[in-house]
């Protein structure tokens, strides 16, 4: 089995977003919460082979290189970042510091160089209490796909931290999808920053549905590269 990172879900410019690529590999292990480690940029257009590991489950591997590894998880420590009133959510993303300096302004999921319908244009401005906030306004082309769950759990986690000063990319990720969202549902994405340990900093992230339903969990571990 292959699958091939299309140019449009990039992160940095010459790479896959890592949530979309962790979310792609996660969806062939079925339900129940997956951890994904990232090993090297996933590239773009180039047939990646998903093989069976050791451990029960997924590698993506472009010829000898691992790409990622995807296995089973616990929920452990997957916690749903509190909401805050979606009334507000517009103030707090113009805040967005992604509007000023961004590290990787082509992201398919925060990156304000996207064009609606292109990207997800999430854009999480701080809430001021170590949170995110943002809205997603989901298109067809992206609704009932587990994947661009895992895509939305990704970047307003590591906006909590000052990745405008400091730029992350995401080592691995712990997720769970509930659900996933319809096409035209405006969705509520929650990150939260839980801790920094030299060139490592933990978050946490959250998607509800319009309804208020818990559609994704993530815990995600980023690594500084600058």
């Amino acid at each position: 089995m292959t699958v091939t990172v299309r140019s449009r879900f990039r992160g940095p410019t010459t790479s896959g977003n890592g949530g979309y690529v962790a979310g792609v590999l996660a969806a062939r292990l079925g339900g129940g919460p997956v951890t994904v480690t990232l090993r090297t940029p996933p590239p773009l257009e180039t047939p990646l082979t998903v093989r069976s590991s050791a451990d029960g489950g997924l590698d993506l591997v472009d010829g000898d290189t691992l790409v990622a590894a995807a296995a089973p998880a616990a929920e452990g420590d997957l916690v749903a970042v509190p909401p805050v009133p979606v009334a507000e959510v517009a103030e707090i993303s113009a805040r967005y510091p992604g509007f000023s300096a961004h590290p990787f302004p082509e992201c398919f999921v925060c990156g304000p160089a996207r064009s609606p319908g292109d990207g997800l244009r999430l854009f999480p401005g701080r809430v001021g209490d170590g949170r995110t906030a943002c809205l997603w306004s989901v298109g067809a082309d992206v609704a009932g796909a587990p994947e661009f769950v895992w895509a939305a759990l990704d970047c307003p986690g590591g906006w909590s931290a000052p990745i405008e000063g400091r730029p992350m990319v995401l080592g691995r990720i712990t997720a769970l999808v509930s659900d996933v969202p319809s096409a035209g549902e405006s969705c509520l994405v929650m990150g939260s920053f839980v801790a920094t340990e030299g060139r490592k900093t933990w978050t946490d992230s959250t998607l509800y549905g319009v309804d208020g339903r818990l559609l994704g969990r993530a815990r995600s571990t980023w690594i500084a590269i600058a």
